[in-house]
């Protein structure tokens, strides 16, 4: 059985209302987290951003769920030396239940320690080096590294889980796909068309294959973004007000601020979320939804609802939706 999990957005929500969240999720049959590293909200309206690091070693003690970030960018806001030093402490605390989520990151959240904001493939660059640090220091041996991007004086980690935490990458592109699966462990993408899908994951196990591994063993996750409400104008309205930036089919990486967010939030309009947020009253759509994601071979879906009705939404979930999904019996399930 592979794992349904809870997308916590910390864009949107009070860590404690989340932790409460997470703890109802835990009890109603979801078995993971996936939590979001922001530093801004996308828009002033959803009013929230606190440090996801904290908060994540009060969920490893209020519950027994798996959980990772979804996803942190490292080489900007925090050195690779220090999210491998935050990620090594979760995992010895909670030994079989962090995972590392890192991505390439947005200017919204990264340009706010002053450095230029550099292009894409330069930003990729900058992932895999953090990653080979990354690695590096979780062996426990001494490590100095000079890279284009990265650098760092010998340093080494001392308190370190018995092995070391996955690392997933998230990833929207057909090289960094199969980079992602030659250099970790596995992937995190979010939803698009079946093709692209197809072509992402095809990518991510030749990596994979490549680099001797077994992709069939290697978690394959997506975030999905839905609006579920008691009614579909309900359902619609939350996803405008609360979620604009679902409905923005552009690349956003480079917007520097919410206020900007907010402004191009005005453009949006209902079939702007079409094929990006699945909005409907209907349990059974969403099932629908969430199975046809499994059936494409992804072992672990989180589902973000991106209105406030939170509370509602997980019972609803926890009763109509989670029981009714058909996981593949040959689907790696991580441990």
């Amino acid at each position: 059985m592979g794992v349904i999990g809870y997308a916590a957005m910390f864009e949107q929500f009070h860590p404690t209302d989340l932790l409460k969240w997470c703890q109802l999720a835990e009890d109603v049959g979801f078995t993971s987290v996936m939590a979001s590293d922001h530093f801004h909200p996308w828009t002033p309206q959803q009013g929230q951003s606190a440090f996801v690091w904290s908060w994540m070693g009060a969920l490893g003690v209020q519950t027994s769920l798996r959980f990772g970030t979804g996803v942190t960018p490292p080489g900007y806001r925090y050195h690779p030396a220090i999210v491998a030093q935050a990620a090594a402490t979760l995992e010895a605390m909670f030994p079989g239940r962090f995972w590392l989520g890192l991505g390439a990151g947005e200017a919204l959240n990264e340009h706010i320690v002053a450095e230029y904001w550099p292009e894409p493939a330069i930003r990729l660059e900058k992932l895999m080096e953090s990653i080979e640090v990354i690695q590096k220091l979780f062996t426990g041996k001494p490590v100095k590294y000079q890279g284009k991007h990265i650098r760092m004086e010998t340093a080494k980690l001392y308190t370190l889980p018995e092995t070391p935490p996955p690392i997933y990458v998230a990833t929207s592109g057909p090289i960094m796909s199969e980079r992602t699966g030659r250099m970790v462990d596995g992937i995190i993408t979010v939803g698009a068309a079946d093709e692209k899908i197809k072509m992402l994951l095809g990518r991510f196990e030749k990596g994979a294959r490549e680099a001797g591994k077994d992709p069939s063993k290697m978690p394959k996750i997506i975030q999905l973004h839905v609006s579920w409400a008691e009614s579909q104008e309900a359902a619609m309205e939350q996803a405008i007000k609360e979620w604009p930036n679902g409905g923005m089919n552009f690349p956003k990486q480079d917007i520097r601020n919410p206020e900007d967010f907010e402004a191009m939030a005005k453009l949006v309009r209902p079939e702007n979320f079409k094929g990006r947020v699945l909005i409907s009253a209907d349990l059974e759509e969403h099932r629908e939804h969430i199975q046809h994601f499994i059936d494409l071979g992804f072992t672990e879906v989180y589902v973000h609802n991106v209105g406030r009705n939170q509370e509602q939404f997980i019972k609803e979930f926890g009763k109509k939706v989670i029981p009714n999904l058909h996981w593949p019996e040959y689907q790696a399930v991580p441990s």
